[in-house]
């Protein structure tokens, strides 16, 4: 097939791709023949929805976090995401700089400024523009962007790393479901949840689309005021930056999306660090350390807070408007945080999902939310609270007014923006693409043009039917299905990790006697020393595999054909591996691997005996079907060799003894509903 053919061929999954295709087609349609209507359609679901569901939306926001840090702080922590023997695939600032440019980003520059100085001057309890309303802002707006954010993302992305690298399930949503229904996620239940994803993750991304050409256009009109602040000017920056993101998702993930990574990371470390000198920089530190104390001491109470009491708009518009927001883009956040997260162990991946961005957060809302309010307060620019009411994303030009460089800190601003809008962009349309195509990673150029495309034209339509309340209600209403797949998918996640807790335990506590020279007899030991300092060379590794361990394999693989076992015994000259594979009915595969594999030559191993140029040696390492075990067996014996297959055998039936309700976590177990259409 050629290249070219290649480009244009579909990787679609059909029960997934034109459910979610006719359902954003039908909302695009119906806003676009009636935007009054369907404005009016959308302040009325909000209201439903924040008057009778917004407990519920708190409740499981309260479960995520709970869960996640049970999880990353009991012996689960341990487990890689992957097998054992897997590494990062990113370093650290490049993880960080990629998860925090498809996180939110977007939001921080929106709602750095504008959100404390609107509940400064508004709060929902107590008298406004006072000092306690100023500590109580900073509450709030570190309550809505702080550990329950990353929560809601790191729960979602961990689930899908779990499921899809540690067993070989598919990048998906439905995967997460695996242990509660097993291979029936290839059918029905798996093409609705995914369905469900799709359509939360493209809301959630048209709300921050929304939100980020509303504030380019009142960065472009503060800085040349003969552009008009409209939805014409919105729609045409829509469609200007989504010609970029799709640039950016054509190059790919490690060109495109990891670069402008980067770029972003610079900006905002550089606009971070200016405010931080040019404005009150003690001050700033001061609060900083308050606001985390306070946060941390009043978690609880802010978590169950409904305003039950004395209910008003100000939950449903702000605290479940973010927390829905981010519940709907959760697939899409989770599963790019999942796509980067392999190798990591979950204790990790947790701390670096909700404990370093949620620092970085508090020290940008103390930097320039701070700012402002120490502005208003302590230096009279008062006049920026009615600027921020009568126009949110005009906030943090307003407050560029008052410090050095004003033009250029707006220009930088507006360019931060743009970059943030289409990593978000091209991030997504890489996940929406992987979820309509059931975990295809590789997928044709046209279909991640096509969702790219689609994003912004429904970002442009939900601005026209109403702006940021439309954009609102998106988000919150596709979050309340989804809301209850996470908690499904919680719940799976536990009980897989009960049954690997049973698996380790079996591995521990069975009898293991793989050691070198356990039936050579008296002098075994001088065995064992020989081969401590022995470094085999390739040519002797290879031979050892091919010959040696290959005849043991196929010895214990004839005894258990006898016993009415699957075993086969395979050897892979390409990879130099043997491999024996143990299967019987729907249980559990056994799968026990000899590998070759390479590594450094101690320095004081080479000497005049060897050519010096000869830096690596060789071992024959034991790998099991959660990873690399991490030791050689090289120069063992044959009985020794059949021993220690025996007794991973046997720890694998111990395993499954223990194990009764375990689920098979095979690869090549697809239904055929999982291959894509042509």
């Amino acid at each position: 097939m050629s290249s070219e053919k290649a480009k244009w061929n579909s990787a679609i999954l059909a029960p997934v791709f034109f459910p979610a295709v006719a359902v954003i087609a039908l909302l695009v349609i119906g806003t676009l023949s009636n935007p009054e209507l369907a404005g009016e359609l959308f302040s009325q679901v909000l209201a439903w929805i924040t008057k009778d569901f917004g407990w519920f939306y708190m409740l499981a926001v309260a479960i995520f976090l709970v869960f996640i840090v049970v999880v990353a702080v009991s012996k689960w922590g341990r487990i890689k995401l992957g097998p054992d023997h897997a590494e990062p695939e990113y370093s650290f600032p490049a993880w960080f700089a990629m998860l925090f440019s498809a996180g939110y980003g977007i939001a921080l520059l929106f709602f750095g400024v504008a959100e404390p100085v609107l509940h400064y001057a508004s709060p929902p309890v107590g008298a406004a523009e006072t000092v306690d309303s100023a500590k109580q802002a900073m509450q709030i707006a570190y309550f809505h962007w702080g550990f329950h954010i990353w929560a809601i993302y790191g729960l979602v992305g961990l689930v899908l790393a779990y499921f899809s690298f540690r067993h070989g399930l598919p990048l998906s949503m439905r995967s997460t479901l695996y242990p509660l229904i097993g291979e029936k996620i290839h059918g029905p239940a798996g093409h609705a949840v995914d369905t469900f994803a799709i359509l939360g993750t493209m809301f959630g991304i048209a709300t921050t689309l929304g939100l980020s050409v509303i504030q380019i256009n009142a960065g472009l009109h503060y800085l040349w005021p003969e552009i008009p602040i409209s939805s014409t000017v919105q729609i045409i920056a829509i469609a200007v930056i989504t010609v970029f993101a799709i640039m950016s998702v054509v190059a790919g993930l490690d060109k495109g999306i990891k670069r402008l990574s980067y770029v972003n990371m610079t900006l905002v470390l550089l606009l971070l660090f200016f405010v931080f000198f040019a404005g009150p920089t003690v001050h700033i530190l001061e609060t900083f350390l308050q606001n985390t104390g306070s946060y941390l001491n009043n978690i609880v109470e802010r978590t169950f807070n409904l305003q039950a009491y004395s209910r008003s708009d100000w939950i449903g518009n702000w605290t479940l408007f973010i927390f829905g927001w981010t519940i709907a883009w959760a697939p899409f956040v989770g599963l790019f945080i999942a796509k980067i997260s392999r190798g990591r162990t979950i204790r990790q991946f947790v701390f670096g999902v909700m404990f370093v961005p949620t620092m970085f957060t508090f020290f940008w809302f103390s930097v320039f939310g701070d700012t402002a309010l120490s502005l208003i307060m302590n230096e009279g620019y008062t006049a920026l609270i009615s600027e921020v009411q009568n126009d949110e994303a005009i906030a943090l030009f307003k407050l560029y007014e008052r410090l050095p460089w004003t033009n250029l800190l707006s220009i930088a601003t507006v360019i931060l923006i743009v970059t943030f809008f289409v990593t978000s962009s091209d991030s997504g349309s890489l996940v929406i693409d992987s979820l309509a195509s059931g975990g295809v990673a590789e997928t044709p150029v046209w279909q991640r043009v096509f969702w790219a495309t689609a994003e912004g034209v429904v970002a442009g339509v939900l601005l026209l039917a109403g702006g940021l309340g439309a954009l609102q209600t998106a988000s919150i209403a596709s979050a309340l299905p989804f809301a209850v797949i996470i908690l499904i998918a919680a719940f799976g996640m536990w009980r897989a990790l009960v049954i690997e807790g049973h698996q380790y335990a079996s591995l521990k506590t069975a009898m293991r006697t793989h050691r070198r020279g356990v039936h050579a007899g008296p002098s075994y030991w001088k065995k064992r020393l020989a081969g401590v300092v022995d470094f085999p060379r390739q040519k002797e590794v290879r031979d050892f595999i091919e010959h040696t361990v290959m005849d043991c394999l196929n010895d214990v693989s004839k005894e258990l054909g006898g016993n009415k076992w699957d075993a086969i015994a395979d050897y892979e000259p390409d990879h130099v591996r043997a491999v024996l594979t143990i299967r019987r009915q729907d249980e559990v595969e056994f799968s026990y691997e000899v590998r070759m594999r390479a590594y450094q030559r101690p320095q004081f191993a080479i000497n005049d005996k060897r050519d010096k140029s000869d830096a690596e040696y060789y071992r024959a390492e034991v790998f099991l079907r959660q990873g690399g075990q991490a030791y050689d067996l090289y120069g063992y014996e044959p009985n020794d060799i059949i021993n220690d297959v025996i007794n991973q055998f046997e720890n694998y039936l111990q395993f499954m003894h223990i194990s009764p309700g375990s689920l098979p976590w095979d690869l090549e177990q697809h239904d055929e509903d999982l291959k894509p259409s042509s």
